[in-house]
């Protein structure tokens, strides 16, 4: 229990009665009788009948207050020193003492007035009121000390009553105040503690990092601020200590008054109870620290779990769309790249995983408080990182199927495909003889032996071994396979047949037919699936003897036809888009690593021409930025459409991010003069080695050129082959965008050449058409031989067609550095669209036609390459006057 907080606080201390204590009317000099009681001296004071009873009582109250109970219950000595003094004195302070003396009377010794009337006085004077005095202890009256010293040892008496006790009642005033200002500073310092100990108490913890780690340093910096109380604290009732057994240090012969010694134990007493009050605080504010720590660790702990669980959950949503087991050796391939891919970007979280969960089990094993709430994290943990290295374990052995699979389908196809040609290369002329039948039988012999390497004789094995993989698609692929396979074999025996019947007799000759030995088979695209119309034509031509291969014995010529029949297939045109897609993907993803990025390469620094520093966005444009598009969004997109090639279209006309093709072809003329400049240096062919290309840089930074141009033939293929179908009209309309888009590419390039235009051209809005022109000029205000020669002499000029201007420019072409020559086009003259008028026929000439400005001021005649063109602008201009027409009503 805390004696400090629970005794009462005494109604009066020294410094609320400093004034009355120094005026020294009474006094507790530490002396003692005989048994122990203490003795209050009331020494020779001239006013003390003036003292206010209130005074005086607070006094006597005080000092009857500090010694101990103990002593306090023997009863008091009162000493009352009157020698100076009258009769009435004596009187007036027996009177007062008896009346307010608040503790037990033992005795009271009066020193008598010395003058002999005022003794005498007082001697019939103590005798006729002793009973006023209403004092129940004896009242000895002395005539000198030397009476006192019979009744107090000298020891216990001061100098003043001819004892050898050491007084100093301002040291004593000081010492008082000392040791009330330490009890009240142990106090208010247990206080404080108890308050910060109930307010810990109370406190909730938090349930996040941040206001935990507030909350920590918080109590952190105020428990460092009571301690440093604390040691206050103790430093004053050590250095009070010290004070108070001042007499004893300085001097081996002192020793200290038994009230000193009382003050000794009240301090030594406080300092303990302030060291057990530092313990128990200490006690209670290590588990509460602890506790705070542990709920930093654990807020620190739920933060990661939620991150790293997050993070396991997106790449578990990502395992999960690999649900793709791939339709050809190639796609199967790439699936496996990209599960390593997978695997190999799973392996960070995994083991933030691993690591928090073991994190988790150490927290477990410290004794933390929230094991209930961490114990299930980390079983979760562990569970996902299972959970995805199975499911990974289970994604390899299906692909790895799936790649056996296919293989085992391309190596049985091929075997048709060498069987086909086989068949087809046996000369039939040799074939009549007796000889070269039986040659014929022997390579037939030799060649079915090479087919239990295909191991597709047994379906039902077969489908066995795959049941695991085998989709629908795939299912009929291999039936589509086997049952090539077993046509194959057909044919193989009925071949058999015939030459065994021409080895064994003559028949009648068959027209010869010489094969061509150069023709080699072609292997059929894995991604292709022919119709089974082409593969019956392929069987009938071999087998029966007639078509094409029949006449000039070429395998080839058949294999072209089934070829050219499969090119007018859909899916053969998104196949090819697609794979010629993701080569262009890979090639841009090579020209970003292997040549941008080196730019940025410190052991490459060197090596980087200075023509070259700060100029890569020169050198390579935007071509991260469609690297980003092709790889992110549009290859995903026509990935999509293999087995729906009826949503290719959407992809084109609604994807007019294609436009980032403008920016790249009109910094095209910049990087190829950058190129020219710094193509030889050592840092581009350094590049070109690590990437072991065959061709240098600036060929593949044509290939978006090329590329954005090859979309446009593709779905005109797709349109060919869908006519009249369902999705033609969507075709249509992608086919639309993508010329429009080609268009405005190119329209674009010719704008950037405008050279000598004061004003900005994006200012003119947008750029609507462009192209040369023979123009003939005519001014109302010009000179007449002016006029006539330009009326009679055409200019080649260069037309610019904006929303709101129309621009006049000279083409010009210069050779640089003996490449080929680049055009630019010099600003001559400029229309406002606002003010301009057309004639569509001009003297019966149908690729003419007129414009004039400012009511026919001025008149341009011009002259377009052909008619279709012509209308096309004439079109286009009446759409912008129309435009504003309607904008002015």
């Amino acid at each position: 229990t805390d004696e400090i907080m629970q005794q009462e606080i005494r109604p009066l201390v020294a410094v609320d009665i400093i004034e009355q204590l120094h005026r020294q009317f009474a006094i507790l000099s530490g002396g003692r009788g005989k048994d122990g009681a203490p003795i209050i001296t009331f020494p020779e004071f001239a006013g003390f009948s003036e003292i206010p009873d209130d005074d005086f009582l607070n006094v006597v109250t005080y000092l009857t207050s500090i010694p101990s109970l103990e002593a306090a219950s023997i009863g008091f000595i009162i000493i009352i020193d009157r020698r100076r003094d009258k009769w009435s004195a004596v009187k007036a302070s027996l009177t007062r003492i008896a009346g307010a003396f608040p503790g037990n009377l033992q005795l009271v010794f009066v020193l008598r007035p010395s003058r002999f009337i005022q003794r005498a006085i007082a001697d019939i004077g103590i005798k006729l009121y002793r009973d006023d005095f209403k004092m129940k202890v004896p009242i000895i009256m002395l005539n000198s000390v030397s009476d006192l010293h019979g009744y107090i040892d000298k020891s216990q008496l001061t100098r003043e009553l001819g004892g050898t006790l050491e007084y100093g009642h301002s040291q004593w005033i000081h010492h008082r105040t000392a040791i009330e200002n330490f009890a009240m500073t142990v106090k208010t310092t247990a206080q404080m503690l108890q308050t910060f100990g109930t307010d810990l108490a109370e406190t909730e913890l938090p349930n996040d990092v941040q206001c935990t780690e507030e909350l920590l340093s918080s109590h952190s910096d105020h428990h460092s601020k009571l301690k440093d109380e604390l040691k206050l604290a103790v430093k004053q009732g050590a250095t009070l200590l010290t004070c108070i057994r001042e007499p004893v240090t300085r001097s081996a012969n002192s020793k200290l008054s038994p009230d000193e010694l009382e003050n000794v134990a009240t301090v030594e007493r406080l300092l303990a109870q302030l060291d057990e009050t530092e313990k128990a605080f200490d006690q209670f504010w290590t588990k509460h620290h602890l506790k705070l720590e542990q709920c930093l660790q654990l807020r620190h702990f739920e933060h990661d779990f939620r991150e790293v669980k997050l993070t396991l959950d997106n790449l578990m949503e990502t395992q999960a769309g690999f649900a793709d087991i791939g339709d050809s050796v190639t796609r199967v391939e790439n699936l496996l790249k990209e599960q390593k891919h997978l695997e190999e970007k799973g392996q960070e979280p995994l083991e933030k995983a691993q690591s928090l969960a073991l994190h988790g089990e150490q927290l477990i094993q410290n004794n933390h408080y929230a094991v209930d709430s961490i114990r299930p994290k980390c079983v979760e943990l562990r569970r996902i990182c299972d959970d995805f290295t199975n499911e990974t374990k289970k994604k390899y052995d299906i692909l790895g199927k799936s790649l056996e699979l296919h293989k085992q389908l391309d190596k049985a196809s091929q075997w048709c495909e060498a069987g086909i040609y086989l068949l087809a290369s046996q000369a039939v002329d040799k074939c009549q003889s007796q000889e070269g039948a039986e040659t014929a039988l022997v390579e037939i012999e030799k060649f079915l032996v090479t087919a239990k390497e295909h191991q597709l004789s047994n379906p039902k094995e077969f489908y066995n071994q795959f049941d695991m993989i085998l989709t629908p698609e795939i299912k009929a692929n291999a039936q589509r396979i086997v049952q090539k396979l077993e046509d194959v074999h057909e044919m193989f025996d009925k071949r058999q047949v015939s030459l065994k019947k021409l080895a064994a007799k003559q028949t009648r000759p068959v027209q010869p037919v010489a094969p061509h030995p150069e023709s080699s088979p072609k292997r059929a695209s894995p991604k292709i699936t022919r119709p089974a119309a082409v593969e019956n034509l392929e069987q009938f031509c071999f087998a029966s003897g007639r078509g094409p291969a029949a006449q000039n014995g070429n395998h080839a010529l058949v294999q072209g036809l089934i070829e050219k029949c499969i090119s007018k297939s859909p899916g053969h045109i998104i196949n090819e888009l697609i794979e010629t897609e993701r080569v262009y993907v890979e090639e841009l993803q090579s020209i970003i690593e292997g040549y941008a990025s080196e730019m940025d390469n410190p052991n490459l620094v060197h090596l980087i021409p200075s023509a070259l520093q700060n100029k890569k966005e020169i050198l390579f444009g935007n071509l991260p930025e469609i690297y980003y598009f092709h790889n992110r969004i549009f290859l995903k997109e026509i990935e999509n459409c293999i087995e729906n090639p009826e949503l290719l279209a959407r992809c084109f006309f609604e994807k007019k991010d294609l436009q980032i093709y403008e920016k790249y072809c009109q910094n095209k003329p910049r990087s190829e003069a950058l190129w020219r400049q710094c193509g030889d240096s050592i840092f581009f062919q350094e590049c070109q080695r690590k990437l072991d290309h065959k061709l240098s840089l600036d060929a593949y930074l044509l290939k978006p050129v090329q590329r954005i141009t090859k979309y446009q033939l593709l779905l005109k293929e797709m349109l060919k082959c869908s006519k009249n179908s369902e999705g033609t009209a969507e075709l249509e309309e992608a086919l639309a965008t993508m010329l429009d888009i080609i268009k405005s590419v190119n329209d674009s390039m010719h704008q950037i050449a405008i050279t000598g235009y004061e004003g900005d051209v994006s200012e003119l809005g947008k750029l609507l058409m462009q192209g040369s022109f023979n123009v003939w000029t005519d001014h109302k205000k010009g000179h007449n031989k002016v006029k006539d020669l330009a009326r009679f002499k055409p200019m080649q000029r260069h037309l610019f067609l904006y929303t709101k201007m129309l621009l006049f420019c000279k083409k010009r072409e210069e050779n640089t550095d003996g490449h080929e020559k680049t055009a630019s086009y010099s600003f001559k003259n400029s229309l406002k669209m606002s003010t301009v008028g057309i004639t569509e026929n001009v003297k019966g000439d149908n690729k003419k036609f007129e414009i004039w400005y400012n009511g026919r001021e001025e008149v341009y005649i011009i002259q377009a390459s052909s008619v279709e063109l012509k209308n096309t602008w004439i079109s286009e201009i009446r759409k912008v006057l129309t435009g504003q027409l309607e904008a002015c009503r």
